[in-house]
């Protein structure tokens, strides 16, 4: 068969080297890099992914697929290290004692919220869906836990839309990252980055006679005559995995399901400037919700020197200055001579994720095309959150929907 897909991402990627042995694979990809938000910048000396990225213990699907690409050897389980930078201070959450000095809550409510997250695997999350955050967890933790510790998290990353986040999504997010012990979050990388892992799934595709095409994006798909045509050009079958509402824009009648953008800043620096916390939430006034220690994770080694985050969130248009201004702001607040930033690279995409409103599931249902096989970070595998996991999964998923197609051609 003859098989587009729309998307050079993770989905797209793992979709088409699960086929390419056995169809013709063509590959769609609007930028000049694949690997979507897993793509990576390369350094003289390195590479480092655009977005900040890690994996976890339970990522099944994922850790399959490196050991089948032979790249198992190449996992390391690092320590994420938490804290908060608030009133100009940063606090270290991640050992018991740690957690027993933070000021901005009592000894009671650090043990009720404790409790909540020892609990937070259990709870149903179909039930929980049409349920907002803030009511949920006003409800478990109280108004004051909510509004000190949770709302600012909120705030970060969904800005003006924190209030109508679903509270499937939070406890999802909560219950992921719940296998710590007193160093840390076990989290997985791999060994100078993913890099190596998005190069495996290509050069598999292209080694079995498929096509990637980048700076490609498709502007238009068309059914006539029992054939799919994507630029005009004519398929069999058709993978698509970019966001429902840049498919609309190639004349598909689909549901619109609403994103929000993401802007990256990464940067190198000479110095570590993060007190050794590998994240940590901005709880003060920022152009930017969260800073990420890279080389306090990842082996300064590799790098030869330190490598930060600092990650935002948007909906609708970003300032057109919002690099120098959280350059300016993180110069600022961790004292940061201009010297010291050996350099510095912005990437952004209005379509980084799916903004898990309440209510997100039914919406989400309720994408569908005829025919035309769907993924991506708004299908059920990335449900209530995205990752990595659910990426990988979602592109196994289509590629044995494109498997039951040909064997069954009446489900089409």
């Amino acid at each position: 068969m003859r098989i587009a897909i729309i998307g050079g991402g993770i989905s797209g990627l793992v979709s088409g080297y699960r086929l390419s042995k056995d169809h013709k694979i063509t590959i769609y990809e609007k930028s000049a890099e694949i690997g979507g938000l897993l793509s990576s910048y390369h350094r003289k000396a390195y590479s480092i992914e655009r977005y900040y990225h890690h994996f976890f213990s339970g990522d099944r699907a994922f850790l399959h697929l490196l050991d089948e690409l032979n790249l198992s050897d190449t996992i390391l389980w690092l320590k994420g290290s938490t804290g908060t930078y608030q009133n100009g201070t940063i606090y270290p959450l991640t050992t018991p004692l740690e957690i027993l000095l933070y000021p901005h809550l009592s000894i009671f409510e650090k043990f009720r919220l404790a409790l909540f997250t020892k609990k937070v695997k259990h709870f149903d999350l179909s039930h929980l869906d049409t349920i907002s955050a803030e009511k949920f967890l006003t409800e478990q933790l109280g108004e004051k836990i909510y509004r000190s510790f949770f709302r600012p998290l909120l705030n970060s990353k969904f800005g003006q839309n924190a209030e109508k986040i679903s509270a499937a999504w939070l406890v999802s997010r909560v219950a992921i990252r719940s296998d710590r012990s007193l160093g840390g979050e076990r989290l997985g990388y791999l060994e100078r980055g993913f890099s190596s892992f998005i190069e495996s799934l290509s050069n598999t595709i292209t080694g079995y006679g498929g096509e990637i095409r980048i700076n490609t994006p498709v502007t238009s798909i068309q059914k006539a005559g029992g054939e799919w045509y994507i630029n005009d050009e004519p398929f069999d079958a058709v993978i698509a995995t970019i966001a429902p509402g840049l498919l609309k824009k190639t004349g598909l009648d689909i549901p619109d399901i609403p994103y929000q953008g993401a802007a990256c800043l990464t940067m190198g620096l000479v110095r570590p400037v993060t007190q050794g916390i590998y994240w940590i939430n901005l709880y003060d006034d920022a152009p930017y919700g969260a800073v990420i220690g890279h080389t306090c994770f990842a082996p300064r080694a590799w790098y030869g020197e330190d490598i930060v985050y600092l990650a935002s969130y948007y909906t609708g248009t970003p300032p057109t200055d919002l690099k120098e201004r959280m350059i300016e702001d993180f110069q600022r607040k961790f004292s940061v001579r201009s010297d010291e930033i050996l350099w510095a690279e912005m990437t952004r995409d209005p379509y980084a994720g799916p903004l898990y409103l309440a209510g997100y599931k039914e919406q989400m249902n309720m994408i569908s095309v005829p025919g035309l096989v769907l993924a991506g970070m708004f299908s059920e595998e990335n449900y209530p959150e995205r990752s990595i996991e659910g990426s990988v999964r979602a592109g196994l998923r289509a590629a044995e929907e494109i498997v039951r197609m040909e064997k069954n051609p009446e489900v089409t």
